[in-house]
């Protein structure tokens, strides 16, 4: 609801305060309410003043200490004090411009203070300082100072960009060390098994061979003692015939088997390194040819 005036008679509404005067001079201030004048004697309301909470947005353009410009949007909110409202009405033409005014002041005495990454950090206490420098100042002008908010700092433009890459490079220089750890943990843990693998597999070689001989072993002492007269040698040649007979077969069974037997016959078990040396001396032999 408005304020509402005739010549006798005012009605000023919650958020407002009336300020009346006689005969040009200030007289009293006129609370919400109606109220009545008497115009022959000089009564009448020269103005009414929201109590209301105001805003004004400043934005000030300033240099941090290592030489940034950077822009900062700062919020100012107040409000005219009942008791003073003719300070208020009387003392300042144009209060916004006179807040405006002390804002820049503070803030370009207090950032050139600090360096950007100070001034993100601690942009509180600029606001803070802001607000003490008005409370101060406004205050004997019937104004009080409810909040000041340091809204956004904005650097140039160039400024941001240097940042963001610093940050970028920042984080790729850390996700490169963690895959460097990662690939180490990976290759650690690759030879550990390749060891375990092998250790187990010569583990495995051995108690084959192991089994082999005991075999072999048991085979000879059976052999013996079932079939009188023979030797431990003439068994031991008979199992390695039948085994070179079981080999034979094996590679005639497999068409992919790369495996190449140097000369090599039945009757000659006996003595393989014989063989061998037979075997080499026929193929330089055949080189030379």
């Amino acid at each position: 609801m408005g304020n509402t005036f005739c010549g006798f008679c005012t009605c000023i509404d919650q958020a407002s305060i009336g300020v009346v005067e006689r005969w040009g001079r200030f007289e009293k201030l006129a609370a919400p309410g109606f109220h009545f004048f008497n115009p022959f004697a000089g009564e009448w309301v020269a103005g009414v003043l929201s109590t209301r909470i105001s805003s004004l947005d400043v934005r000030i353009e300033t240099k941090t200490k290592d030489n940034v410009f950077v822009q900062l949007l700062c919020s100012i909110q107040y409000r005219i004090i009942r008791e003073n409202a003719d300070d208020a009405f009387y003392e300042l033409q144009n209060p916004k411009e006179q807040i405006q005014a002390y804002v820049f002041d503070v803030v370009r005495a207090h950032v050139p203070r600090m360096t950007l990454d100070e001034l993100f950090e601690q942009k509180g206490d600029v606001a803070q300082a802001v607000l003490e420098e008005l409370e101060k100042v406004m205050g004997a002008y019937g104004y009080s100072i409810e909040h000041i908010l340091m809204v956004d700092i904005i650097p140039d433009a160039s400024v941001r960009k240097a940042m963001n890459e610093i940050n970028a490079a920042q984080r790729l220089q850390l996700a490169s060390v963690y895959k460097g750890e990662a690939e180490k943990v990976f290759l650690v843990k690759k030879a550990e098994a390749e060891a375990e693998a092998k250790y187990l597999g010569g583990l495995g070689v051995a108690r084959q061979r192991q089994a082999i001989t005991d075999g072999l072993r048991d085979n000879i002492l059976n052999f013996s003692n079932k079939v009188g007269g023979t030797s431990a040698k003439e068994v031991m040649d008979l199992i390695m015939i039948t085994q070179y007979f079981d080999t034979i077969k094996d590679l005639g069974n497999s068409s992919k088997n790369t495996t190449v037997f140097i000369p090599h016959g039945p009757g000659h078990v006996r003595d393989i390194g014989e063989q061998i040396r037979n075997g080499l001396l026929e193929a330089a032999s055949a080189n030379v040819e």
